[in-house]
């Protein structure tokens, strides 16, 4: 006899439902999302249990790994499909999703989710970072634009991120009103910045130090950020059958870079 083991995960907590291959409820529990419980609660079990799934969501990574390094045949399902089978049960509770789960991973009627590498997770932090870290610290400098603008000063229209804070600082320092208001708003947006530029270095270096970003950047356009962005996104080449399914993983402008005669079919003349 199989025995499956379905999770429904929340941030904080997981519902866990054990079935046997006729799909009786054997054992149900809710316990704290942690691998050392869910793996300690499943082991503890009399008989083995053939396979524990849940549906992807923000935490599937990390239980994926931590209940694999523990023995387990661990599946991430597709949510969509998922979801469309619980769609038919009348009480929406945890419960009684983590049985649903429990029964499509018995029945085998889902589509298994691609688990990216830690390397590449690690790849989109880094870059995430960086753009967040980019997008605050414009977001101040159009602050300080719109503030100088009550006061009738009006800022070039076009200034560097590394010379915006030389260009603003004296003209802010020389009002004491300004100063007052804006000088904390300018620390703020000089640190982001800094920070920001940190991030790039690391960009830039680990680009650099990957041979397959290497060979990507010899194509023209391609920097470091697209190079890594795309190399996150790949992961493992092997997963792909064909070409055309890596390309669709791309956005239009970074498509023509990667492949100039690839043309979109709502384009093509």
């Amino acid at each position: 006899m199989e025995y499956f083991a379905g999770l429904d995960v929340s941030l904080r907590s997981c519902a866990v439902c054990v079935v046997d291959g006729k799909g009786t409820v054997l054992h149900e529990r809710e316990l704290p999302c942690d691998i050392e419980e869910i793996a300690g609660y499943l082991t503890a079990l009399r008989f083995p249990i053939e396979r524990v799934g849940f549906e992807a969501g923000a935490m599937c990574q990390h239980l994926y790994y931590g209940l694999k390094s523990e023995g387990f045949e661990v599946v991430c399902m597709e949510a969509r499909q998922v979801s469309a089978a619980l769609s038919a049960m009348r009480n929406k509770t945890d419960r009684n999703d983590a049985r649903g789960i429990a029964q499509v991973l018995r029945t085998g009627w889902f589509n298994p989710v691609y688990m990216k590498s830690r390397e590449a997770h690690g790849i989109r932090a880094l870059l995430s970072t960086r753009k967040a870290l980019l997008s605050k610290t414009i977001d101040l400098a159009n602050e300080v634009r719109g503030l100088l603008k009550i006061f009738g000063i009006r800022l070039p229209k076009t200034v560097q991120h590394g010379s915006f804070d030389d260009m603003v600082r004296p003209i802010v320092e020389m009002d004491e009103v300004l100063a007052h208001a804006l000088l904390p708003l300018l620390d703020a947006r000089l640190a982001l910045h800094q920070h920001f530029l940190e991030l790039d270095r690391r960009v830039k270096r680990a680009a650099r130090q990957d041979e397959v970003c290497l060979r990507l950047m010899t194509a023209p356009g391609v920097g470091p950020v697209t190079a890594l962005t795309f190399k996150a996104a790949v992961d493992d080449p092997a997963r792909f059958k064909r070409s055309r399914t890596v390309i669709k993983l791309l956005t239009p402008s970074q498509r023509h870079l990667f492949h100039p005669q690839y043309v979109p079919m709502q384009h093509a003349e």
